[in-house]
């Protein structure tokens, strides 16, 4: 009688639960089938290993129910905003204190092996951070020294190369000169400052321009009916009335790849150079007997307290400078720290190497998350050490609220959205990652 029961269930699951409810309906019909067809089976009393035997086939027939997989279900960023499926659920008195360990005779085992105390999410966090992100002492000292060295014999190059160019002194930037870098100090970029008389170039905000991208600045020549083409020294890199970054890139490209001579360079300061020929960005792989280091030139205006750089967007405008944002945000950081002993830094520096580490994340790095503290900051939050688990687990919240909306702007220019460049597919799976982290933060560790 069960047996037909258990057919006509079978006969219309796939029409109600379809094709993978139905499979996973028909296994665990299977496994019951079974041991109800060995319950009521005559048990052969002269085979002594029959009892034994019927045991290991039913937890066999059990494990196929557990092991079963469910089809995946893909992830919607209107997801986001709903209630986890499995939220954390406060302990009762005589429950296990680790939910992973299983009411069955094997859970009495774990719990004797397991330690006395979970660690914490601070404790957790301050530990990853002295053990995972630590950057090497030899990248540390050696890498900036490097690269001093390659900049020294590049500005000396353009001075005999450029003389009329009044290009200024060459600088280094980034997170490792900052104590904002993790992991490795393998990378480092190079500032070329284009000296600019202000009297003859003036800047047009980006939504003026044909990109309306607020990000983005023109430098356009002025006055040339007083001071006509040739009065600047930086006229031969004019398209139309603007100065073009893209112009001034090629020049600066063709210099590295065909100019310089790198294997010379190289063995005067130990290392071997070589520049990258098809990238579009001006850069050198440096390869030392202790260290392996990325340097990126950017040619950088500064001009009415902004910052350009010479990265003109993907496409066909190249006049374009793009406004950096970098020094302002590192030194804010540091100055909202040291005005309350603040965790800002740490957190920033835990956070940019789980991105960086994270084949999703990898884009959130840097600049982006920076501007999420920077805007937690200004809510009146806490950022005590004490509280540095506490400000993590909001900042994952607040990337996820601003993911889902597709909007991040930055705290400099509100109206500069720092996930503009992302395509909808980058943010709703970042925004899938961060989500499944918000409860169990330790997963991104």
């Amino acid at each position: 009688g069960l047996g037909s029961v258990f057919d006509v269930l079978l006969a219309n699951a796939r029409l109600v639960l379809g094709v993978s409810g139905a499979a996973v309906l028909a296994i665990a019909t299977l496994a019951v089938k079974r041991l109800i067809d060995r319950a009521t089976s005559p048990r052969d009393e002269g085979d002594p290993k029959a009892e034994q035997k019927t045991l290991e086939e039913s937890w066999q027939d059990l494990a196929l129910i557990k092991t079963t997989p469910k089809p995946p279900r893909k992830q919607r960023r209107e997801d986001l905003s709903e209630p986890l499926l499995s939220p954390a659920r406060p302990l009762v008195p005589g429950e296990a204190q680790d939910p992973r360990i299983s009411s069955s005779p094997l859970g009495a085992s774990r719990i004797k092996s397991s330690p006395l105390r979970c660690l914490t999410l601070q404790e957790k966090l301050l530990s990853h951070h002295s053990s995972r992100l630590a950057v090497p002492e030899i990248q540390v000292s050696l890498v900036p020294q490097l690269a001093r060295n390659i900049s020294t014999q590049l500005q000396n190059f353009l001075r005999s190369k450029c003389p009329e160019l009044p290009f200024g002194r060459l600088f280094l930037s980034g997170a490792l000169l900052d104590g904002l870098e993790v992991l490795a100090a393998d990378h480092i970029n190079l500032m070329l400052p284009v000296v600019l008389d202000t009297g003859l170039w003036s800047l047009i905000p980006g939504e003026d321009t044909v990109v309306r991208n607020p990000q983005y600045w023109m430098i356009k020549r002025v006055d040339l009916g007083y001071f006509p083409r040739g009065s600047s020294p930086w006229d031969r890199f004019m398209v139309g009335r603007y100065l073009s970054s893209n112009v001034l890139n090629e020049t600066l490209h063709k210099m590295l790849v065909a100019s310089i001579n790198w294997p010379a360079i190289g063995g005067l300061l130990g290392c071997v150079i070589h520049p990258v020929v098809a990238s579009r960005e001006l850069k050198l792989e440096v390869k030392h007997d202790q260290v392996e280091l990325s340097i990126t030139l950017f040619p950088v205006v500064e001009m009415e307290d902004k910052v350009l750089l010479a990265v003109p967007p993907e496409g066909l405008v190249e006049n374009l400078w793009l406004e950096s944002f970098y020094r302002a945000e590192v030194s804010k950081v540091k100055e909202l720290d040291a005005g309350d002993s603040g965790a800002r830094q740490r957190c920033l520096r835990i956070l940019n190497g789980v991105c960086r580490s994270h084949p999703t994340l990898h884009k959130l790095g840097g600049s982006p998350m920076t501007h999420v503290i920077l805007h937690l900051s200004g809510t009146g939050s806490d950022w005590a050490q004490e509280s540095l688990a506490d400000r993590f687990q909001q900042v994952l919240e607040e990337l996820v609220a601003y993911l889902e909306k597709g909007v991040l702007p930055s705290y400099f220019n509100p109206k500069i959205n720092l996930f503009s460049e992302l395509l909808e597919e980058e943010i709703d799976e970042m925004g899938f990652v961060l989500y499944r982290a918000m409860s169990e933060p330790e997963l991104l560790l």
